[in-house]
């Protein structure tokens, strides 16, 4: 009874330990879990022709094929002008810049400052301004690689982007945003829409304005598509900026065409601007830009100024429009618009963003319409007096204000008679400034198209016991069977040892 009470307990022991062991190993390895290394954050500032705006961008640090999972998280629009008007002072750059730098730095977690890249993309009005003075070019971005070697970013520099760069990037911008890239499954995994279409992007800036979409057959236009690798698809992407077709440099050129063709150049009548308003500009507020410059009078003076008074003619107003536009360069030419420029024809949906999505809003229009009523809505905003434009504006700010109907105007014949949209494809152009909370701007393609050169972290594991625990517990349980297994080795030999010695003793038993 002694001997075979202490087998069973070291039986349930030998069992129970191996029970144990089996379990431990099996949870151990079904029930890691897999840990995202967590987010990485990356800064680009879009240094346009009238103002920077700086832009806040996050993604998973483990990446979808390559490219990141990138979402807009912050917006600020730093006070001011354009870097490229800091020519003359480049130094004058830090205090606008510090507002919107120090709200960044709430947003972004203060322990991956140091690993966050920031970006700054210059566009047409660093172009301009390099073209007209390298040397001023070079000290803007001095100044502004100066000003970030002081902030706790890893400032990975400040370039002038090519306006085929700012097109792609603001076509990768707006179909990443409408979900032409990766959508969300039943199973919330990112995978690549079933033959889903692309979208072209038409962009307005300042100082240029950019197309840029896949022609119904890419291969017939090799020469003129630039090739887009992301998440494991290429894209053949049709695009071309044209430089001075920015709506601030296209209404400089109609001003200096007014005064051109005025007989009285210290007074001149602009059929664009609202009926009764009345400004004085100084001559290099128009002459003063490389894009007038062909232009410019003999007897140009920089400050003197000039009166330009609106008479609200909308026919007028077109006619002079048309004169920015040289269609006599593509005579006889098969897919070419205006200014001698290849391009295929027009092809599935756009869209219209930056300045096209803020004229027409002020034209009281939005997302799809017909070309109809735009023209009638542009009609109507052209023929009124300064004072009645006043009470129609929801947002009333003079500089832009009295520029609308020649914006209304120029982005008709830019779409109709430049790009070649007629009554029938009108239509495929959707006019927004967002989707969802993300801006549509180039600079959110630039951070895609980055992140394909920023390296990915491993996904972290983490396990239910610790690995020190996990060990110790193993080894205490295997030590146990093996005691136990010993154990009742030794109560087998035992037990089979008594059984032996009564028939030794019955055998030598002397009679």
């Amino acid at each position: 009874m002694l001997t075979r009470t202490p087998s069973v307990v070291a039986q349930v022991f030998l069992l129970l330990s191996i029970v144990l062991v089996i379990a431990i190993a099996v949870i151990q390895i079904n029930q890691q879990q897999v840990l995202s290394p967590g987010l990485k954050y990356g800064i680009v500032l879009d240094a346009g022709s009238s103002r920077t705006t700086v832009y806040v961008y996050e993604w998973p640090a483990e990446k979808e094929n390559n490219t990141g999972v990138v979402s807009q998280t912050f917006k600020c629009n730093v006070k001011g002008p354009g870097i490229s008007s800091y020519g003359s002072s480049p130094g004058a750059l830090a205090k606008p810049l510090d507002d919107c730098l120090n709200k960044v730095k709430e947003r972004i977690p203060v322990h991956l400052h140091k690993n966050t890249s920031v970006y700054l993309g210059a566009t047409a009005g660093m172009r301009l301004l390099r073209l007209q003075n390298e040397s001023a070019a070079n000290e803007v971005l001095a100044s502004i690689q100066s000003y970030f070697r002081a902030q706790p970013f890893e400032f990975r520099g400040a370039q002038i982007i090519t306006g085929p760069e700012e097109g792609v990037y603001g076509w990768i911008t707006a179909n990443y945003l409408m979900g032409n890239f990766l959508e969300r499954n039943l199973w919330r995994t990112w995978v690549h829409p079933y033959r889903k279409e692309t979208m072209g992007a038409l962009d307005l800036g300042g100082a240029s304005t950019q197309i840029s979409f896949i022609p119904e057959d890419p291969e017939e236009h090799l020469n003129s598509t630039l090739q887009v690798k992301l998440y494991g698809y290429n894209y053949n992407v049709y695009t071309h900026s044209y430089q001075c077709y920015g709506r601030d440099e296209a209404e400089k050129r109609l001003l200096a065409l007014l005064h051109q063709k005025s007989k009285a150049s210290a007074n001149v009548d602009n059929p664009c601007y609202p009926q009764n308003y009345n400004t004085a500009l100084m001559m290099k507020d128009f002459f003063g830009s490389l894009c007038t410059q062909s232009l410019r009078p003999a007897n140009y003076y920089p400050n003197q100024l000039v009166n330009f008074h609106g008479t609200g003619d909308p026919g007028l107003c077109q006619e002079m429009v048309s004169l920015l536009f040289n269609l006599t360069a593509c005579r006889d030419k098969e897919d070419c618009p205006f200014n001698g420029i290849h391009q295929p024809k027009v092809k599935g949906n756009f869209v219209a963003f930056s300045g096209f999505y803020y004229t027409i809003n002020a034209l009281n229009l939005s997302g799809q319409f017909s070309l109809d009523d735009f023209n009638s809505s542009m009609w109507f905003f052209c023929s009124q007096s300064w004072a009645q434009l006043q009470f129609m504006l929801p947002k009333f700010e003079e500089k832009y204000a009295r520029s609308y109907c020649f914006s209304a105007n120029f982005i008709y014949y830019l779409l109709v008679h430049g790009y070649n949209f007629n009554a029938e494809t009108w239509p495929q152009i959707h006019f927004q400034k967002e989707v969802g909370n993300s801006s549509i701007a180039w600079s959110l393609g630039y951070m895609l198209s980055l992140t394909n050169m920023i390296p990915a972290e491993g996904k972290l594991i983490q396990l239910p016991l610790k690995p020190s625990l996990f060990a110790g517990l193993l080894v205490f349980l295997t030590a146990t069977a093996l005691l136990c297994l010993l154990f009742l080795v030794y109560l087998c030999v035992v037990s089979h040892q008594r059984k032996d010695v009564p028939r030794v003793e019955h055998v030598f038993i002397p009679e």
